[in-house]
């Protein structure tokens, strides 16, 4: 039996994903900063929960601890994440309104807490007989998109969100090279509907799962290292 943690998995792409890794015969944990909503959420599915907020290293030590109790990790999906650059006009804020406090709470969660997470779950990954991680990212991580005119999110204002997902991106690669017995991967679901963008997104969350889970049932001989959307890798 595989066993599979996915953080900030009480709603949105997290929610999808459990669901269908939970389909596919996984044992999945859901991990959730509110522990009451993630018992809701893992009793609908079939799941179970974790209390988790990826921001707090009492939390992440004793989630790693609860499922080393229960048997150990196999896939771990960093999915938890936050947009952290809207304005009070539902706008996104600007390389003009960009300050230290808005890039530092952005990276807190999308960047730290991701570290936070991997290191007190790799001992546990390290353990498994196919271990896997999914790093969701954003197609903003891209520096080639965002760069390139006329290009997807070439537009897009914010600077402390695809600065934090172009960090993740570089941490998928470094970790890919420093666990090679690892499926370690980063993944841009799309303009995905969720709390995330204030539901202004342009597709559905079964839509935007769909690269997730793919990913997190990659193959022991699978891709390593990569960035990938739906069509297939992305440029970085």
């Amino acid at each position: 039996m595989t066993t599979t943690l996915v953080t900030g998995a009480n709603k949105g792409l997290g929610f999808e994903t459990a669901r269908r890794l939970v389909a596919a015969g996984h044992t999945v944990y859901i991990g959730s900063r509110d522990a009451e909503a993630g018992a809701r959420a893992a009793e609908e599915l079939g799941a179970r929960s974790v209390q988790l907020d990826i921001t707090d290293d009492a939390s992440v030590a004793a989630a790693a601890e609860t499922i080393a109790a229960e048997g150990g990790l196999d896939v771990l999906v960093n999915n938890a994440g936050v947009a952290g650059e809207w304005g009070p006009d539902n706008n996104v804020l600007g390389a003009a309104d960009l300050t230290v406090d808005l890039i530092r709470n952005t990276f807190e969660t999308n960047v730290f807490g991701l570290v936070r997470v991997i290191h007190a779950f790799l001992p546990l990954l390290q353990k498994s007989a196919a271990p896997v991680m999914v790093n969701v990212s954003s197609g903003l991580a891209s520096l080639s998109r965002i760069s390139t005119p006329g290009g997807p999110g070439y537009n897009y204002p914010g600077v402390a969100y695809p600065a934090s997902k172009t960090t993740v991106n570089a941490l998928t690669i470094q970790y890919a090279k420093a666990f090679p017995q690892m499926r370690i991967n980063a993944v841009e679901p799309g303009f995905t509907s969720t709390d995330l963008n204030r539901n202004s997104g342009a597709q559905t969350v079964e839509q935007g799962a769909e690269i997730i889970v793919r990913m997190a049932l990659v193959a022991p001989d699978g891709p390593t290292g990569g960035f990938f959307g739906n069509q297939g890798p992305l440029p970085w």
